[in-house]
């Protein structure tokens, strides 16, 4: 009964549609069949008298009950242009049905039919409730301090670095930074984790996520249009756009596919007859049959709801895929490259050494000192460790100028001195020279004014789930794993060993990246078996746009990553994108499965048909049946729990 009165206003007229009807046919069937109703001439609706008339009537009642709405749809079709689709051929096949006098099996089409819409539309709004719930993650309202009151505003009225209060029991409204409190968050509509975060001063927060325990004082990061929240939204929004191969396949097949079944139909009913001298009712009858279970229902149903189920239930487990297609992408991915930093390790650098040049005469401390200043407007997560590192006040007016050289590092202007921060690339750039260093880490090389001072090891942390993700990858088939980093040898070999990774690539700059991809995709030795790239970075972007399949880190990622990838792992673990591809291959498997089960049964039905075998009802089967059971089929895709067996 909660069943029922779930559904929506339409689906309730159409499930008493679907009742009355299959209630009057059960009742009329055994009149019609048992009492001696002279069917000899097939054609009675041209001669009707007795009860054949008052069957017509009663059987044409019940006909336009179950069926208004599919004539209605295909002569509103055929005024638009478009013909032959499942609604004209139920149409024609039903109207022939109640011409040679077959008055059940007309109503017998129609009602399987729409029993099977009404499957399908629930199957479909099952799928949109996964999606939908995904949805409710949008904000209603932001809490700010106004004439010392608490008041609720509209998140888009909130700006970069406003403060807003977060209540327990609230949603997040805006990306930012905890300012005052700490709270355990509930994460789980975002990245498909049931475990709570606990969160503190200086920590970053991301909309969308439900305040559960303390009072929250957040400073806004990002305006509401670049919140994560909105981004996530943009996307689930936008995946149908983007249709796999499967799907074109299924819709192209059906604009040709269906004229080429009426006019065989047409053939089927005129040629016999002509040439075999039979009854010109018995191969109309078998042409009606040939109709029905030609019908591409099956197909066109159940192929794009198995795509939309999957992208469903890989929202479930807080992975966003942008179309379809990409699902299909991910199932045939067989190499996979990673970038370092931020997305194998956590991308939380901290300066473990600090070497200045004995002959330089400064101190640790001020090579520190130096490092910290020159890096203060980077964004880079080395810059940052630099930066706590120091854990002193910075004062921004002695920095005159700082350039950001990519894939080198920093050129800076503090205090009317010219500093270098970065690689060994920079300072080679700059013709420096500095002894080189086997340290492990990265090393960030510190020069004055054209003299080298020293320099600091850091290291980043690989993340904790970076080696399962790693062992699962090889577990479920994936041929190659590889890391493309800027980073230094001796730093990427450690990270390679430590993860098992198959090889890898170090001291490259992102044009350089793509340079290495390119050489992969054209080494391929199957077009079938694609490359996926694993970023998270702004260098990133070019990488992920030109993969087979781009897959962004999303929790912390760069808004560039996140645009360019087709897939996003909400919650930045690395071991999400084996159950990415898994469910990309389950989803895919159901719809070869479909394909191949619809294919096959109209294919035998088709054939017993044209040898005069198969009657409506079989035909009913072949069409409304199939799609059915296609239909449930496809529902499994909404299930994301896929298992991985460790060893």
């Amino acid at each position: 009964m909660n069943k029922i009165k779930n559904l929506n206003k339409s689906e309730k007229i159409l499930l008493i549609r679907i009742f009355f009807s299959a209630f009057a046919f059960v009742l009329l069937l055994p009149l019609y069949y048992g009492k001696s109703v002279d069917r000899s001439n097939n054609w009675t609706i041209f001669n009707p008298d007795g009860e054949n008339y008052l069957f017509l009537i009663i059987y044409l009642i019940i006909y336009f009950i179950i069926g208004y709405d599919i004539i209605r749809t295909a002569i509103r079709n055929i005024f638009k242009g478009t013909i032959f689709d499942e609604n004209f051929l139920m149409t024609i096949a039903t109207i022939g049905a109640f011409l040679i006098g077959e008055y059940p099996e007309g109503i017998a089409v129609m009602l399987f039919y729409q029993v099977g819409e009404f499957f399908q539309r629930q199957a479909v709004n099952k799928s949109r409730k996964s999606i939908a719930e995904l949805m409710e993650i949008a904000p209603e309202y932001a809490n700010i301090m106004l004439n010392g009151e608490l008041t609720q505003v509209d998140p888009y009225e909130i700006s970069v670095d406003d403060e807003i209060i977060v209540l327990p029991g609230e949603r997040i409204p805006l990306d930012g930074t905890v300012l005052t409190g700490s709270s355990a968050i509930d994460t789980s509509a975002l990245t498909g984790e049931s475990l709570p975060r606990d969160v503190f001063p200086d920590d970053q927060v991301i909309s969308g996520c439900i305040n559960l325990s303390g009072k929250l004082t957040l400073k806004v990061e990002k305006e509401y249009d670049d919140s994560t929240v909105a981004k996530i939204l943009e996307l689930v929004e936008n995946a149908s756009d983007q249709k796999a191969e499967s799907e074109v396949f299924a819709t192209t097949f059906a604009r040709y596919y269906t004229p080429i079944v009426v006019l065989a139909a047409l053939v089927i009913a005129i040629l016999p007859p002509l040439i075999y001298k039979q009854a010109f009712s018995i191969w109309l009858k078998q042409s009606l049959v040939f109709l029905v279970v030609s019908c591409p229902c099956a197909l066109v149903v159940s192929i794009p709801l198995t795509f939309f189920g999957g992208i469903g239930g890989a929202s479930k487990a807080g992975i966003l895929v942008k179309g379809s297609n990409y699902l299909e992408y991910l199932a045939k991915t067989k190499k996979i490259i990673f970038d370092k930093t931020g997305t194998l390790t956590k991308g939380n650098f901290a300066v473990s050494q600090i070497c200045p040049l004995s002959s330089s005469g400064i101190s640790g401390e001020t090579l520190l000192e130096i490092a910290a200043y020159s890096e203060y407007y980077s964004n880079h997560p080395i810059a940052a460790g630099i930066i706590a590192a120091y854990g002193k006040s910075i004062d921004p007016d002695l920095i005159e100028n700082a350039e950001e050289i990519s894939g080198h590092g920093i050129l800076a202007k503090i205090d009317g001195n010219t500093v270098l921060s970065g690689n060994a690339k920079l300072m080679q750039k700059f013709k420096i020279e500095f002894p080189g260093n086997n340290e492990f880490g990265t090393i960030v090389y510190v020069a004055l004014n054209n003299k080298y001072l020293g320099y600091l090891a850091i290291e980043d942390q690989v993340k904790t789930d970076a080696g399962r993700a790693i062992k699962d990858l090889h577990q479920i088939g994936i041929s190659e794993i590889s890391m493309f980093t800027g980073d230094q040898d001796l730093t990427a070999n450690k990270i390679s060993g430590q993860l098992g990774l198959d090889k890898y690539q170090a001291g490259l700059l992102p044009a350089e990246k793509v340079e290495h991809l390119e050489k992969a995709l054209t080494e391929k030795t199957d077009a079938n078996e694609l490359i996926a790239y694993v970023g998270d970075g702004i260098n990133d972007a070019p990488v992920l746009a030109r993969a087979d399949i781009g897959i962004a880190m999303g929790g912390m990622g760069s808004d560039a990553a996140i645009e360019a990838a087709d897939v996003v792992i909400m919650n930045d673990q690395p071991s999400k994108i084996a159950e990415a591809i898994l469910i990309g291959r389950k989803t895919f498997r159901i719809v070869k499965q479909n394909i191949i089960f619809a294919l096959g049964v109209k294919f035998v039905i088709i054939i017993l048909a044209i040898l005069g075998i198969a009657n409506m009802w079989l035909a009913v089967f072949g069409d409304v049946g199939v799609t059915i059971i296609a239909v449930f089929n496809a529902m499994r895709a909404l299930n994301p729990r896929l298992s991985i067996r460790h060893t």
